[in-house]
């Protein structure tokens, strides 16, 4: 969540007429001129009420001048869904989800969407994995974190908190997420850096990383910065091949943020899952390629064995003994329950069907960027449905952060950014597709594209100063 700082002065008395004209006559209940005197404040607390449409129309009014989010091509969020999902989360959006004693079913809901995983990753036992709905990827990869750090807590309990520091071994290319997860719990980061055309996590890198203190290595499939899938099974055999030479016992907990719910509908022979005996957790994004509007992720244990039982908290609340393992306490049922009505609704054939058709869109897309003269693709959407591309070695004139700001100016949401190290030579545009975004919306996007490229190669130079705040993306 951002943080937000009040504005100093904000609501003056000398402001006050100009409020009093930002409210349209006709906003009033009745009489247009009743009630009108002036507007509320912005800034602190109205001094009475306002008819609930005048309200409404302020509210609505100002969200105008937000992006389309059809048109965002920078979120992995889900932004569209079928009336009917619509429909039920309205329904169900009072219901408590940490209240499973007064809303049982909810809570079975929940418990089946968690067993749909177990089978769809390949756990062992899919009636005895462990899981539970979050808010979305990033608490749950708060809460795999946790169980991993605990339980290398209790297999050096003899050297740790006294003399042992405990540290994660990822890519540098890992979702902000995991750099909050190592900073709260009191981790040190162990990051791989990219090296030349390899954007994400190296098996044998992360394996040089890890030592006796390491709680686990996590690697994403489908990295937010190109797309690509980490090898997870190579990264698992390096591990293999450390724990023959020295001993040491190293978890992989998997990212599936996004490729979680897109890998096994369309790359059923890639094993990267519970099929990998080293894979401890999975975490996915119910609201990304899970097709449900936000916030709802998953977090799941191969067995109850490497979730430690101390992490779950049985509570005594409204009249029903609940566990319960989550950062956040109260939260909504909708998103769980439309989640459950997606997997309903879709199987694993429609699954299949709307991932495949947002690859087939994101590969097209990336073929008619390679087209242009101008552009050089890093990755073709062929694993996540996302692509990266940045301008031609002898482009000169403008450069993707140009290119990002001019097609905002047509509406769409293409975001511009910086590679970390050791690649921060490199700044490219990265394109998400979604279901919702068709083939039509893509040939429009070229076309916008394709009239604003004159303008831009006839610029003298690329036009912004300051790459690190003219990105757009922040993971």
């Amino acid at each position: 969540m951002a943080l937000h700082k009040g504005h100093a002065g904000a609501d003056s008395p000398e402001d006050s007429e100009l409020r009093r004209l930002s409210l349209n006559p006709f906003y009033g209940a009745a009489d247009p001129v009743s009630g009108m005197e002036s507007a509320p404040p912005t800034h602190r607390l109205p001094d009475g009420p306002v008819p609930p449409m005048t309200a409404y129309r302020l509210v609505h009014d100002e969200l105008m001048l937000d992006g389309n989010a059809r048109l965002n091509l920078a979120t992995f969020v889900t932004t569209w869904m079928e009336p009917q999902a619509g429909v039920l989360m309205a329904e169900c959006r009072d219901k408590n989800m940490i209240d499973k004693d007064e809303y049982p079913r909810t809570a079975e809901l929940e418990r089946r969407c968690v067993a749909m995983l177990a089978d769809l990753w390949n756990a062992p036992d899919p009636a005895t994995a462990v899981g539970c709905s979050t808010t979305g990827s990033s608490e749950a990869c708060m809460l795999a974190g946790m169980a991993l750090k605990r339980s290398w807590a209790k297999r050096n309990a003899d050297r740790y908190p006294g003399t042992a520091r405990p540290n994660l071994v990822t890519g540098t290319n890992v979702q902000v997420c995991w750099e909050k997860f190592c900073n709260f719990w009191e981790v040190e980061a162990r990051l791989v850096p990219m090296e030349g055309d390899r954007f994400h996590l190296d098996p044998q890198a992360a394996a040089d990383l890890c030592d006796e203190n390491t709680i686990g290595v996590v690697s994403v499939l489908g990295s937010t910065f190109d797309g690509s899938y980490e090898p997870v099974a190579e990264v698992c055999a390096a591990l293999d091949a450390l724990q023959e030479r020295t001993g040491l016992d190293i978890p992989v907990h998997v990212d599936g943020a996004s490729g979680g719910m897109v890998a096994p509908f369309i790359d059923e022979d890639l094993v990267w899952d519970f099929r990998l005996p080293r894979v401890k957790s999975i975490n996915t994004s119910g609201h990304k390629y899970g097709l449900v509007y936000p916030g709802v992720g998953w977090a799941l244990w191969r067995s109850p064995e490497d979730l430690p039982e101390e992490l779950v908290f049985r509570v005594n609340y409204l009249g029903g003994d609940m566990p319960t393992f989550a950062l956040n306490f109260s939260r909504p049922g909708a998103q769980v329950v439309a989640q459950y009505y997606t997997f309903l609704r879709l199987g694993r054939e429609g699954y299949r069907a709307v991932q495949q058709t947002s690859r087939d869109i994101a590969c097209a897309l990336a073929d008619r960027f390679e087209a242009l003269d101008e552009f050089r693709l890093l990755t073709r959407g062929d694993q996540l449905p996302v692509f990266a591309v940045t301008t031609a070695p002898d482009v000169k004139s403008f450069d993707v952060f140009d290119v990002s700001r001019r097609l905002r100016e047509r509406g769409w949401l293409v975001p511009a950014y910086s590679f970390p190290a050791n690649r921060e030579d490199l700044s490219v545009l990265r394109v998400v597709i979604r279901n919702g975004f068709s083939a039509d919306l893509a040939e429009l996007l070229m076309d916008d594209l394709k009239q604003l490229l004159p303008e831009l190669r006839s610029q003298a130079h690329p036009l912004t100063k300051d790459t690190a705040s003219a990105s757009a993306f922040h993971h």
